[in-house]
């Protein structure tokens, strides 16, 4: 089992709408080829920024088809309000050749049991037992997993071979405290663009998966390639990812609340990408008083960018 698809530096792909608003593959797989051309290691399809709820799973597996037969390498969100969706959707990860498998908790129904959300982990684990995964560990899905149970979920399931940490930076420092730095084997994925410094250099972060550099993927590469260097001891690096990630802050900050999708696909759209201008729902749009002040910090971000590096 190859695990290395969970490292370096990957894109959450959000889902881009055709006039009718209807999902726009074409456009997906245009991005998806895109972000990997610029170095990201690989996309996942289908978690939050993907709008998984606001898909059917037909779409939802069109579109991971689509990814992997055009060679983008994909990690494979399985959200669902069921169990028996959620093993559907890693078992066709798995039947046309995705790499890996993104293992989001059980909601709604009994999502504050332990055991149920074991069971829950357990059924999508076997159902893509050749696929390495993580466990996505999110505040808002209401549970967090902990050490005991993901070691226990370890023992019969050796796919698991991860974490991806969304919370903040107490959440980061208890996955490497208590669960990654039990097993050198085990790695971990800062899933929050506002703590990518603190997610390698004090957590021992192996990869991040990333909002924010769907729009930046140029400077959120340049940011973990710093973090990395950091991690390794590097005082020069170290400085230079602080000042970078502390520049990057109000556009990564989009990433941690419920607008994250339209912030993000704004800012895709000023950089010409118009496919992304829709949203599944029409009432889905930030207010005029949001627009200008994304704007304005992307601004205000690419001109400082600009200054630094050169």
């Amino acid at each position: 089992m190859n695990s290395s698809i969970f490292s370096g530096c990957m894109p959450a792909l959000m889902t881009p709408c055709k006039p009718d608003r209807s999902p726009d593959f074409d456009a997906l797989v245009r991005k998806g080829k895109e972000l990997v051309a610029a170095g990201m290691s690989a996309v996942v399809y289908c978690g939050s920024m993907g709008d998984w709820p606001l898909l059917t799973d037909a779409q939802r597996m069109e579109g991971v088809e689509r990814l992997v037969k055009a060679g983008v390498p994909t990690v494979v969100g399985t959200g669902a309000i069921n169990t028996a969706s959620a093993v559907a959707h890693a078992a066709h990860a798995a039947k046309v050749g995705a790499q890996g498998l993104m293992v989001i908790p059980r909601v709604l129904s009994r999502g504050t049991s332990s055991t149920a959300q074991a069971s829950h982990f357990k059924a999508i684990l076997s159902a893509a037992s050749e696929l390495p995964a993580v466990i996505y560990n999110s505040p808002y899905y209401g549970f967090a997993t902990r050490a005991e149970l993901f070691f226990a979920l370890r023992k019969d399931h050796p796919n698991l071979i991860g974490f991806k940490e969304f919370g903040g930076a107490a959440d980061l420092r208890y996955a490497a405290e208590h669960i990654t730095s039990a097993d050198d084997s085990v790695t971990l994925m800062v899933g929050v663009d506002t703590n990518v410094y603190h997610g390698f250099v004090n957590c021992g972060a192996t990869g991040a998966i990333t909002g924010i550099g769907n729009a930046l993927p140029r400077e959120v590469l340049h940011l973990v390639s710093l973090c990395e260097k950091a991690a390794k001891g590097d005082a020069e690096a170290r400085m230079q990812a602080r000042e970078l990630e502390e520049a990057l802050g109000v556009l990564s900050s989009f990433d941690e609340g419920a607008d994250l999708v339209l912030y993000y696909k704004h800012l895709m759209v000023l950089n010409g990408d118009a496919e992304y201008t829709l949203h599944f729902n029409e009432t889905d749009a930030l207010s005029d008083s949001q627009r200008n002040y994304a704007e304005t910090q992307y601004r205000l971000f690419k001109d400082w960018y600009a200054n630094w590096t050169a």
